[in-house]
């Protein structure tokens, strides 16, 4: 039975990037008749607009832009929750539908439901998730077995129904608003993932979650249901679970630093557990991963000077487990700082005194540099400016890493532009120093 046929269905949050894109277009060839609301204003939703504008054209799709209007309720079935939208159950919009008894959902709900929940491998953490979940998608397309990867890591699965019909493993990548979501809607409690894995956790996303507590607790949700759960040493205690060990670290692997090793041993657990395929076998295929963009990718190399890209990096304890895949022999200058989160930032000031230079950026850059004991420390604003100043002291055999330990959004749209950015200025390092 479809049940979106004929429903009135307001999705709340387009985005700058298409986040409600995905969900807008399935509703709609479900028979839906969808509103789409955006507190953004046209010129930054332009881009998003112009993918529904066949939708808009028809009449099937109505957008709604600076404002979500409670009468923009009147006859709505349900609400469709982006869930980047911080701290919801705050949020007046969301508790004016509720106490009119609208549905709230999410895509990832929606999606979520599609699932053969025999079929998924669930995949959350502070870090390292994203390489966790590709490397799990490699080894099974390296096996052989049909699989699918979505979620936080991006692309709607809505536009992969067929796909999901047809018996395809689903990757899963769950970011902890997702997780509450799904926690909330009772999802996972009713189609428990045949496998889960949570690699780490450690305090983010406070801007979003009001505080360290929420987030665990939002990441757990996934341990709680998982018929077989695989953990991260620092997660141990949350479940029953086959527990994976920084000393467990597969050798070997494409991708630079022991924590990459440790994230590999995590997904050939996974893997195993889902398929019962041998553990060398599987090794075998996860070591062939060749890394994801914007994930410690070495973007440029002159004169002896390598430029890593790390952009993906928004919390500190990545950024050391980034400093220790390049460390001990090699001079690191870092660039770090960004948008402000509510994250400890210690640890990257702590680290002053290991690198051959800090250069700090964004909103947190100079709070970073003002507790760093190091005097290579420096507070540059920009992106622009850390790598002028960069391309004066560097010298042959150093390495300059872009692991900035914070979100992107107070100076730059998404991680993505903010690490294209920096592989471009890279490119353009041609000096007699570089």
């Amino acid at each position: 039975m479809n049940q979106w046929n004929g429903q009135q269905v307001y999705v709340m949050g387009l985005g700058r990037f298409g986040g409600g894109v995905g969900v807008t277009r399935y509703l709609v060839e479900q028979g839906a008749n969808v509103t789409v609301g955006d507190l953004g204003k046209f010129e930054g939703l332009s881009g998003s607009i112009n993918q529904l504008q066949d939708l808009i054209n028809d009449k099937k799709v109505r957008i709604v832009l600076g404002a979500h209007e409670t009468s923009d309720l009147d006859g709505v079935d349900s609400v469709v929750v982006n869930p980047a939208i911080p701290r919801p159950w705050e949020n007046a919009f969301i508790s004016h539908a509720r106490s009119k008894g609208i549905c709230i959902t999410t895509e990832i709900e929606i999606a979520y439901r599609l699932l053969d929940p025999s079929k998924i491998i669930a995949v959350t953490g502070s870090a390292g998730k994203s390489t966790i979940c590709s490397m799990i998608h490699h080894a099974f397309q390296t096996m052989k077995h049909k699989s699918l990867l979505g979620g936080n890591i991006g692309g709607s699965l809505l536009a992969d129904v067929d796909a999901i019909k047809s018996g395809a493993i689903v990757v899963l990548e769950l970011s902890s608003a997702m997780l509450y979501w799904l926690g909330e809607s009772g999802a996972l409690e009713d189609l428990p993932p045949d496998v889960g894995c949570v690699s780490n956790c450690v305090a983010n996303h406070l801007d979003w979650h009001g505080d360290g507590q929420h987030y665990e607790d939002s990441k757990r949700v996934l341990s709680g249901f998982a018929r077989n759960l695989v953990l991260g040493s620092g997660v141990a205690g949350w479940g029953k679970a086959v527990v994976v060990a920084m000393d467990d670290a597969v050798t070997g692997c494409s991708i630079p630093g022991k924590h990459n090793g440790f994230n590999a041993a995590i997904a050939v657990r996974a893997v195993q557990a889902m398929t019962g395929d041998g553990q060398e076998r599987i090794e075998n295929a996860v070591r062939s991963f060749g890394g994801l963009p914007h994930r410690l990718q070495l973007v440029h190399e002159c004169n002896g000077v390598r430029f890593y890209n790390d952009s993906k990096c928004t919390v500190p304890d990545a950024t050391a487990l980034a400093i220790e895949a390049l460390s001990p022999s090699t001079k690191i200058h870092l660039i770090v700082g960004g948008h402000d989160k509510g994250s400890d930032l210690s640890l990257i000031s702590k680290m002053s005194t290991e690198l051959a230079g800090l250069y700090a950026i964004g909103a947190t850059g100079a709070g970073i540099v003002g507790a760093a004991a190091s005097a290579n420390s420096f507070y540059c604003e920009d992106l622009e400016k850390a790598m002028a100043l960069i391309q004066g002291r560097v010298s042959d055999g150093d390495v300059v890493l872009l692991s900035p330990g914070c979100a992107s959004w107070d100076q730059f749209a998404n991680y993505e532009v903010r690490g294209n950015l920096f592989s471009e200025l890279a490119r353009e390092m041609q000096g007699d120093r570089v």
